[in-house]
C-alpha cells in the first residue's frame, strides 16, 4: 500500500552562507574515486543531488532554475539510458519537481530561503565528533546532500506542499501566483482604489 507523509516546509532566512564551502569538480571527483557504494547512491549522476545532474558540473549548494528548462531536453541522455531519478513540470496551477531520494525520507528537509530559493536537504551519514556543529559548514558532501533551487517569479513561496511517498520518493508542489498572469488588470484595481472605489 502507497503511503504520502507531508513534510514541513520551514521559511525565513536559511542563507547559502551556511554551505560555506563550495564543491568544486576536482573535489567531487576525487571525493566519488573513494568507491563507496552509498555515495554512488547520493551523488551518481542520475541523482538529483548529483553535481553532474545537469550535464556538466554545478555545485548543487547554488541555486539552479531548474523550471527555466523542460526536463525532457535537459535530461534527454540520462533517460535514454535510464538513469534519470527525477523529473519536473509546470501546469497551469503549479510547479511540480519529482525526485528519488538516496536514502530514507525521514531525514529530508525542505527550506524556503528569502522566498526566493527552494532548499532540499538531507544527511546520509551521521558526522562525527567535531567542533563544528552544523554539518553544513564544513565539508558537507563527506556527510549530506543539498539541491537549492530558483522559483520562478510567478510562484507563490507561501504556499509550497512537500510530500514523501513510499519513504522515498520526494514530490514539491509549489503554486503559481495567479495573481501575477494580469498585470494590467492589477493595474485597473489599484487605480480603482486611489480613486476611492466605483461609484
Amino acid at each position: 500500500m502507497a503511503s504520502r507523509k507531508p513534510l514541513d516546509v520551514h521559511r525565513g532566512d536559511q542563507s547559502p552562507q551556511k554551505w560555506r564551502i563550495p564543491l568544486g569538480e576536482d573535489v567531487f571527483k576525487s571525493f566519488l574515486s573513494q568507491g563507496c557504494p552509498t555515495v554512488h547512491k547520493v551523488f551518481d549522476e542520475g541523482s538529483f543531488f548529483s553535481p553532474l545532474l545537469f550535464g556538466k558540473f554545478f555545485d548543487p549548494s547554488d541555486a539552479f532554475p531548474l523550471w527555466e528548462f523542460e526536463s525532457d531536453i535537459l535530461l534527454s541522455n540520462l533517460r535514454s539510458s535510464g538513469q534519470s531519478t527525477v523529473d519536473w513540470f509546470q501546469s497551469d496551477q503549479e510547479y511540480v519537481l519529482k525526485a528519488d531520494l538516496p536514502g530514507s525520507g525521514n531525514n529530508v528537509q525542505v527550506f524556503v530561503d528569502k522566498g526566493k530559493v527552494v532548499e532540499i536537504s538531507g544527511q546520509w551519514r551521521q558526522q562525527r565528533e567535531s567542533k563544528i556543529q552544523d554539518w553544513r559548514s564544513g565539508h558537507w558532501w563527506e556527510y549530506g546532500y543539498v539541491r537549492r533551487l530558483e522559483m520562478p517569479e510567478d510562484a507563490d513561496s507561501r504556499k509550497i506542499e512537500a510530500y514523501v511517498n513510499n519513504d522515498v520518493h520526494l514530490e514539491i508542489r509549489i503554486p503559481k501566483d495567479l495573481l501575477d498572469d494580469n498585470p494590467q488588470g492589477n493595474e485597473i484595481v489599484a487605480a480603482k482604489d486611489s480613486e476611492g472605489g466605483v461609484n
